[in-house]
């Protein structure tokens, strides 16, 4: 059971209670990287760093030892559409969890000198991801996918873009979307949800009500490619894949649970027993699908040996058409459904998994479904919705790829 509450400005709280020693918390805002303009590209990414490095109650050091120092973690990160700050820690230290979040929230300082600090840290950053092109593949597919739309933005932004950023960027950005309206709390633990609003009333409930002025652009224009680029690897990583349904499709559920069946973590994956089982082209192959607000994001990825290229990517167009072309049966269906149900459930059983995709659903919907709401959802599925999604999604004129040889 969730619970849930609206302080008077605005910030929404959600929250299921357990019996663990441990409680998991965070403050989700809806704000990424799709939300800044050109010049602004990383910004959202930055501020996620340098929250951490003063407030005007507290220097960096006392920021990392407050949750780090009673032996909880506190982290963050950004995706294209959220940021989000949480910690883990012992229950008795949720009040410090708060506190600690509303101040880097409402009264960080970004000094200069720390700025000037973290912004070699989010160069080399930069750096790593291109030196592993097994992660800068996803960066380059999803700008191609996106085109000129602010959803191909990377998070991390330019080296040049960051080496800019002033204080004072960071302050107006943060002013100017870092609001009240956009704001969840997202709590899973062993307190008493009076408790727990108590305590969000007493360290976030002062802050006034604001409504943040960003628009979202709408859903991005896409155009098939085929593209393959040197960059002197010792395998082959290719990335296949298209737009898709966006979180409030209709087709939502349906899609999910088709990328489940074509690529997902169980062994028995379409793909892994196709590619990886029969032909061992690979030690690896994967297929994910992101939902944002207006688009989506379905993409297959493995490494190759060069030399498997043609046949690897004949083997994954032949799955996929498959799917199109053959309705499942009715016991194979059932059982691809049983599987995601368990698969989520599993993954529920991690308090931290629950307490982010409970923030972020809320975020997003005002509201979370049960596990058994969302397997009412996955059981109302039929293998001619699958076969359509398939035949609408998977031909070959909007199959996009991306090699890096």
């Amino acid at each position: 059971m969730y619970y849930y509450h609206t302080l008077s400005n605005g910030i929404r709280i959600v929250f299921r209670q357990n019996n663990s020693i441990v409680t998991h918390s965070g403050v989700y805002i809806n704000i990424g990287s799709r939300d800044e303009s050109p010049s602004q590209e990383g910004i959202a990414h930055f501020i996620e760093h340098s929250v951490f490095k003063g407030t005007s109650h507290r220097r960096s050091y006392h920021i990392l030892n407050r949750i780090d120092g009673v032996g909880g973690e506190l982290n963050a990160f950004t995706t294209k559409e959220e940021t989000c700050i949480y910690a883990s820690s012992l229950s008795v230290h949720l009040e410090r969890c708060l506190e600690l979040f509303a101040d880097i929230i409402f009264h960080s300082t970004f000094p200069e000198r720390e700025i000037e600090k973290e912004k070699e840290v989010i160069l080399e950053e930069i750096n790593s991801y291109k030196d592993s092109p097994a992660e800068l593949i996803y960066d380059d597919f999803e700008e191609y996918i996106f085109g000129k739309h602010p959803l191909a933005h990377n998070i991390l932004g330019s080296k040049r873009n960051v080496k800019r950023f002033t204080s004072d960027d960071l302050r107006t950005f943060l002013a100017d979307n870092y609001t009240t309206d956009r704001m969840v709390i997202s709590i899973v633990g062993s307190a008493d949800f009076k408790k727990v609003v108590h305590l969000c009333e007493r360290y976030f409930g002062d802050h006034p009500l604001e409504a943040s002025a960003a628009q979202r652009d709408g859903s991005p224009d896409y155009s098939q490619f085929d593209l393959t680029v040197n960059r002197h690897t010792h395998q082959m990583h290719v990335m296949m894949g298209c737009q898709a349904p966006s979180v409030f499709d209709e087709r939502k559920v349906a899609f999910s649970l088709l990328n489940n069946i074509i690529g997902g973590p169980a062994m028995n994956s379409r793909l892994n027993v196709a590619i990886r089982e029969k032909y061992g082209f690979c030690y690896a192959i994967e297929s994910q699908y992101t939902p944002f607000s207006d688009a989506g994001l379905f993409y297959i990825y493995a490494g190759i040996d060069a030399d498997a290229r043609q046949q690897f990517d004949e083997l994954v167009r032949r799955e996929l058409r498959q799917l199109a072309d053959n309705q499942l049966s009715t016991s194979r269906l059932h059982a691809a459904k049983q599987q995601y149900v368990g698969q989520m459930a599993i993954n529920n059983e991690l308090a931290l998994n629950e307490m982010q995709a409970i923030g972020k659903s809320y975020l997003t919907f005002d509201h979370v479904d049960t596990l058994e709401e969302m397997q009412r959802d996955i059981e109302s599925v039929t293998a001619a919705e699958i076969a359509t999604l398939a035949g609408d999604l998977f031909t070959n004129s909007h199959i996009s790829t991306l090699c890096y040889k």
